[in-house]
């Protein structure tokens, strides 16, 4: 199974901005990932990640220059307005938020791919929206998600002291820095890794209270984001996919360990997660 698997020297100048990148994806990702798994709305990310991706592709095809300021208004225009579909949605309908998400994203996919079939290099897009090219994360990127990331948290730090404003406000607010965040990242990790990043370190730490759990959160994400980078650049596999991997691996194994914890705890000692 080994025979002829040649391990690469790990060349952080390349590792180390995409593991930054992954930390600032994190640090985002990880607390909204705990409330849309408390919402039971865990497709929320891949809808919105799509959505924007839709943006970038009707961008593109419009002739904008890539990476430019064109794209990037029409992503977080799309996602926006997929942010205020969904606002919409749940007050209207709730019981089938969860079903609506779905369906938008089968739509926002599947109009992606039509509008990409005429495309000769569409394979090449559609690979870099789904997996992303971490490893090759430019400073201005960075320093572009590092000021997302900074209004993300900001925005969220100031819902959760306006729990009194009305849920329809709270609701769109959500939605808006969800949307700000998830265009971001899906272009610099792509959409496997957007979900993977809110989805599995929350699930890990669905049982912890808010700090312990946010703090957990972003180790299990750290850590799961160092080894695959790591492996990826000593096999040379797609960073991408090892990336995901890695994390569910991470996330499980911190899964488990917190449940072994917690049945050694007086339940009256233990830790509760926010409801």
């Amino acid at each position: 199974m080994t025979e002829g698997l040649t391990l690469h020297p790990i060349e952080w100048g390349i590792v180390g901005p995409a593991l930054l990148a992954g930390l600032l994806v994190l640090m985002s990702h990880v607390p909204l990932g705990i409330r849309v798994l408390r919402k039971g709305i865990v497709f929320i990310d891949l809808a919105i990640a799509q959505i924007a991706g839709l943006g970038v592709i009707t961008a593109d095809a419009l002739g904008f220059e890539p990476q430019g300021w064109g794209v990037q208004l029409a992503a977080v225009g799309a996602a926006l307005l997929g942010a205020a579909l969904l606002t919409w949605t749940e007050r209207h309908w709730p019981d089938i938020q969860e079903a609506l998400i779905g369906t938008l994203f089968v739509v926002a996919s599947c109009l992606g791919l039509l509008m990409l079939a005429g495309n000769p290099h569409g394979g090449e897009h559609l690979k870099d929206l789904l997996v992303g090219q971490i490893l090759w994360v430019r400073t201005e990127q960075l320093w572009g998600m590092a000021g997302v990331t900074a209004v993300v948290l900001l925005g969220l730090w100031g819902l959760s002291g306006l729990r009194q404003a009305p849920a329809h406000w709270q609701g769109w607010g959500f939605y808006a820095l969800f949307a700000l965040a998830v265009t971001a990242s899906v272009q610099l990790v792509g959409v496997y890794l957007v979900f993977a990043s809110l989805i599995m370190p929350a699930l890990a730490v669905r049982r912890l209270g808010a700090r312990q759990g946010l703090a957990l959160g972003l180790a299990v994400g750290a850590g799961g984001y160092l080894a695959g980078l790591s492996l990826s650049a000593m096999l040379d596999w797609p960073s991408g996919a090892v990336v995901v991997l890695a994390l569910a691996v991470v996330a499980c194994a911190a899964g488990i360990a917190v449940g072994r914890t917690l049945r050694t705890v007086p339940l009256a000692n233990r830790p509760q997660a926010p409801t």
